[in-house]
């Protein structure tokens, strides 16, 4: 329906609200989208409706205008919630009207209720919307890959035990509190394992004989942690024997099911995080990057070495956006693994070619997609200018190449994806994932790669 907002007499409130509209417009053309999005919000839908069965208070058109508001805005789930329910322009565009706002916890389950499969099928609707309405070529791609950071603290061995000990420290006294016979009579010492690990931090940082002194504190930490982890598998075995005794009541039995599966989780990570130590602070050894373990919270984090300055190492994913001549995000993907670039030319293209039909008449990405000067050739085949500079000397005929008018050209246009990923990681809040798991990780990417692309069709 049309949006009933006040006139303004700010040039920029009315382009505001003109952004909004469009962005509905798109939205109301594409009621596909929302059949996509409530296949994985039905079943969540109605638990949060339950407590009003009589109607449905929201709806899957809500949610993902609720997120769609998140993205643009740049904003947390809880501070979207607050901005929602304070504007009548954003209520108008959500669809809420008068009715109550929804709260940060059902947002909040909601949002991941949204598989990363369905964010894809979403974005590429979107991008057959764009090339059936003309609103995009194909003429022109280029790539580009860019880290995004995970929602973690910088990972050292004396900070990932204490990480260790106090998860096992709350999952013990969490049992305590259900079935005290299950822990006995234990003490906790929290504060203890944290003045280790304090202590190994202030003295990493010190020169000379006492920051070699870090061994003693190391062990005394390590025996700490390995204590409780014993401590937590005996718990473990305990609840299990309640449970087959059934001697708890139902919602008993319900809370040590999820405690057993707590810390059998955390049983595993917590014995790679011990092992790491031990091989590389105990026994000396170099441990690889591919074998260590970043984040008790974030398993899945990779660390990336990409010679950034400022910047040597991040811990997080790398993503790959390409890009047509309209700034429209044409296809995007997120590896659990760095890739290896050059060897994503021919998948890249390959969409391209699913999306339009025909190849770019010109292709453009920055070095690390080279592999050789046969594989240019064999690319500009199809291709009329493929724009990718070579690594390392050049004989003459390769400069000559580099230095076409062409060449030049499409490397200017190339650079222009770097203010995409700018605008993607500064405005709508990709730099860091803050949403926890791997598949919710990969979820954020797909959210927010869509709210760009509704907001570049807006502007068309």
């Amino acid at each position: 329906r049309e949006f009933e907002f006040p006139t303004s007499n700010l040039k920029l409130t009315r382009e505001y609200y003109a952004k909004y509209q469009a962005i509905s417009t798109i939205l109301d053309a594409n009621p596909e989208i929302v059949d996509l999005a409530h296949r994985d919000l039905r079943r969540a839908l109605i638990t949060s409706n339950r407590s009003r069965p009589a109607r449905v208070r929201f709806t899957t058109e809500h949610v993902l205008r609720l997120l769609i508001v998140q993205s643009l805005e740049g904003l947390s789930l809880r501070q979207t919630v607050v901005r929602v329910d304070d504007s009548p322009a954003l209520r108008q565009f959500v669809r809420l009207g008068a009715k109550p706002m929804m709260d940060f916890t059902t947002l909040d389950k909601l949002k991941n209720a949204l598989r990363p499969a369905t964010w894809k099928k979403i974005n590429t609707k979107l991008a057959h919307h764009a090339v059936g309405e003309q609103k995009i070529s194909g003429d022109r791609l280029r790539l580009d890959t860019t880290a995004v950071e995970t929602n973690i603290h910088w990972p050292t061995d004396s900070s990932l035990l204490w990480d260790t000990y106090r998860v096992r420290a709350r999952l013990i006294e969490h049992a305590r509190q259900i079935d005290p016979g299950s822990v006995g009579s234990g003490r906790l010492h929290p504060r203890r394992a944290k003045r280790d690990a304090l202590t190994i931090t202030r003295r990493a940082g010190q020169k000379g004989r006492r920051a070699r002194s870090l061994r003693r504190p190391y062990q005394r930490l390590i025996r700490r942690v390995e204590g409780i982890c014993g401590w937590a598998t005996a718990v473990a075995e305990q609840l299990v024997a309640g449970i087959e005794s059934q001697r708890y009541d139902v919602w008993t039995h319900a809370q040590a099911e999820t405690l057993i599966e707590q810390i059998a989780h955390f049983h595993a990570l917590g014995g790679h995080v011990l092992d790491q130590t031990k091989r590389r602070v105990l026994h000396g050894e170099s441990v690889p990057n591919d074998e260590k373990l970043f984040s008790l919270f974030e398993p899945h984090t990779e660390l990336l070495k990409r010679g950034k300055a400022g910047k040597d190492i991040e811990f997080g994913h790398m993503i790959q956006i390409q890009q047509v001549g309209e700034k429209f995000i044409t296809a995007y993907e997120v590896y659990d693994r760095k890739p290896v670039e050059h060897t994503l030319l021919d998948p890249a293209l390959a969409q391209h070619r699913k999306l339009f039909r025909f190849d770019p008449s010109e292709l453009t990405a920055d070095k690390g997609y080279y592999q050789s000067m046969d594989q240019l050739r064999e690319l500009e085949k199809t291709i009329d200018v493929v724009s990718i500079a070579k690594k390392g000397k050049r004989t003459p005929a390769e400069s000559e190449r580099e230095q076409d008018p062409l060449f030049r050209h499409a490397q200017a246009f190339r650079a222009g994806v770097e203010g995409t990923i700018s605008f993607l990681k500064r405005m709508l809040r990709l730099a860091r994932c803050f949403n926890q798991s791997w598949e919710h990780y990969v979820a954020t990417v797909g959210q927010t790669i869509f709210a760009h692309n509704l907001l570049i069709l807006a502007r068309l």
